[in-house]
């Protein structure tokens, strides 16, 4: 019996799973692991609070990709929303938590098929510490001091927390009032009123904190500090579709002209008074490839560059929750800072955060209470702490992107790279560790995408290298000629 083993069982891993024991035609053994918290949800499926939402309409969060409805259909059968109207329902911005219930009933679905097929599921909810490999077994060390040795290994490890903005007192970051992971409810509770706190980057994350601060009774003065300030903008456009951008787009082109191309486009929707939303979703089903036919000066042009811009027009929140946050801004309660921490000190239970504000050309300084870093992933295995992936790179095990986005692999096969250029034949990786290779690869659409494929890759009888993985509507893109 073939032993399968998989390091993460957030959506990612799960999914994996899941296709798996759909797909197998012979017994064969898989094993999970991932604290228990967390298993089937992921980071991002398990939140804190109830009111933080999906980014995403419930119509475009179907786990499955031939079965578009399934996640809308499955919510219509709970009991809260018993006479609801379906489309209705699909164009709604519901609760992540129920995202993650989803997934669990999912998993018990499988588990009942893996039963009848002879399927042996192995649930650890540990931590890997290591890893070691040869050409015929890979080995997984536990935090516990155990082992498992699997035949085939996909790691599907997810997100890193936040790492550290570099300030000159870096030994700050020992501090108890700063929470290096905004993800784990103690970085919202039990905090002290009577002080502002100051939250570290203003992405999509420092919106569910605020939410998360304001749940818990917070009432006093949040700030938030980014380079480039608060650009979040809300959904306005929702199914809305676009085509001309995807006409234009040609076989073979530059980032510069890629640009120009979406530039224009941009100024057509304007003119008629629509956001450039529909234009980031009518390419969306490219960005994979785009993103992989350009030079690695190109990839960091667009890092330095046009990231932001891609953000801001790419990541979107519900219209409600836009507006909430606009209300404290008038409200004078939630305060956006486009600047950069120089430093932060603390003595005697006071903290002094001192920042150079970009507007005003000047440096300020403030007193929270808590520092809450909100700043996004950490991408580069070096800078992470006690994680197996570090020591797999140190061992060469593994290797990074140029960009140190994510972790060097095949695109085709999803087999990680080692440090010599081989493709391991019993090592994969999918979601957000390919970042570096695709861009694109957090969203529900493409994770659903990578574990069905990756699935049939591993119960194939023979290695197939040419394997084509492709982004959703794949017969869009080809046809396209891209």
């Amino acid at each position: 019996m073939e032993k399968i083993g998989i390091i993460g069982g957030g959506f990612s891993g799960t999914m994996a799973a899941v296709h798996l024991i759909k797909n197998a035609k012979e017994p064969v053994e898989i094993s999970i692991i991932e604290e228990k918290e967390v298993f089937n949800k992921g980071i991002a499926y398990n939140p804190y609070s109830k009111l933080q939402l999906l980014n995403v309409m419930a119509a475009r969060m179907s786990a499955f990709a031939d079965k578009p409805d399934d996640f809308v259909n499955w919510v219509l059968n709970r009991k809260q929303f018993n006479g609801y109207d379906k489309e209705l329902v699909g164009n709604s911005y519901l609760p992540r938590y129920l995202y993650g219930n989803y997934i669990v009933d999912i998993w018990k679905d499988a588990e009942k098929e893996a039963a009848k097929k002879n399927i042996k599921i192995n649930v650890i909810h540990d931590y890997v510490i290591d890893l070691e490999n040869t050409d015929k077994s890979v080995t997984l060390w536990l935090f516990n001091d155990k082992k498992i040795n699997v035949d085939k290994c996909i790691i599907a490890t997810g997100n890193a927390v936040p790492g550290n903005t570099g300030i000159k007192n870096m030994n700050f970051y020992k501090s108890a009032s700063y929470f290096q992971n905004p993800w784990k409810e103690d970085s919202v509770t039990n905090v002290d009123k009577s002080k502002p706190v100051l939250i570290i980057g203003n992405g999509l994350t420092m919106v569910d904190t605020v939410i998360g601060l304001l749940e818990k009774g917070f009432d006093n003065d949040i700030y938030s500090i980014s380079p480039n300030g608060f650009n979040i903008l809300p959904h306005r456009h929702n199914g809305l579709k676009y085509s001309k951008l995807v006409e234009e787009l040609p076989e073979i082109f530059s980032l510069n002209e890629l640009v120009s191309l979406f530039n224009k486009h941009i100024k057509i929707v304007r003119t008629l008074g629509i956001s450039a939303e529909p234009l980031i979703d009518s390419i969306r089903p490219y960005t994979q490839k785009i993103w992989q036919s350009l030079s690695n000066d190109e990839k960091r042009k667009f890092m330095f560059r046009l990231r932001h811009l891609w953000g801001v027009a790419r990541h979107r929140i519900p219209l409600h929750i836009h507006d909430r946050l606009q209300q404290l801004r008038v409200d004078s309660k939630l305060h956006i800072i486009s600047g950069k921490i120089n430093d932060i000190i603390e003595k005697d239970g006071s903290i002094k955060v001192s920042y150079y504000d970009k507007k005003n050309h000047k440096f300020n300084e403030l007193e929270p209470g808590r520092i809450i870093n909100c700043t996004g992933p950490e991408t580069d295995l070096m800078k992470l702490d006690k994680s197996f992936l570090k020591n797999c790179l140190l061992k060469g095990i593994l290797t990074q992107d140029d960009l140190k986005l994510g972790i060097n692999a095949d695109p085709n096969s999803f087999r990680i790279i080692d440090k010599e250029g081989n493709k391991l034949k019993n090592i994969y990786t999918i979601g957000s560790n390919l970042k570096g290779i695709f861009w694109e690869s957090t969203a529900v659409n493409e994770l659903r995408a990578q574990a069905e494929k990756l699935s049939e890759i591993l119960l194939s009888s023979e290695m197939i290298d040419n394997t084509k993985v492709l982004s959703p509507d794949a017969k869009d893109l080809q046809s396209f000629g891209i």
